[in-house]
């Protein structure tokens, strides 16, 4: 009996142990087998660049204090960051790769840049 390609049906034709009649079809079926996880991890990319590029826009000079209505306006989302820092004092910035936030009083925030 002949192996069929798992995507469109054709015969296999050439090795023993090859799995689909082409480059096109292993293509589309791995593509449609990861279509799902690729949209989370490009969504949630997408969201990182874009509080990232707000940090960065908002905080030329590496340190600032802005509001939380402006970071808000600008499309500013605080469910995505990259990574947490909290001192030994116990304060705790949240940073989008290098481009970091301070939760201060009464709605406001310190913007930071981390140097490395």
């Amino acid at each position: 009996m002949r192996k069929k390609c798992p995507e469109c049906g054709d015969v296999i034709i050439g090795r023993i142990d090859k799995k689909y009649c082409s480059d096109g079809c292993r293509n589309a079926q791995n593509n449609r087998l990861n279509k799902d996880s690729k949209n989370l991890v490009r969504n949630t990319n997408n969201r990182l660049r874009k509080n990232y590029r707000i940090l960065e826009a908002l905080n030329p000079n590496k340190k600032m204090k802005c509001s939380r209505a402006k970071l808000i306006e600008k499309g500013f989302d605080f469910n995505y960051f990259t990574s947490i820092y909290t001192t030994k004092a116990g304060t705790t910035y949240y940073f989008v790769y290098d481009q970091g936030y301070l939760p201060l009083e009464g709605e406001y925030y310190a913007l930071v840049k981390r140097d490395d």
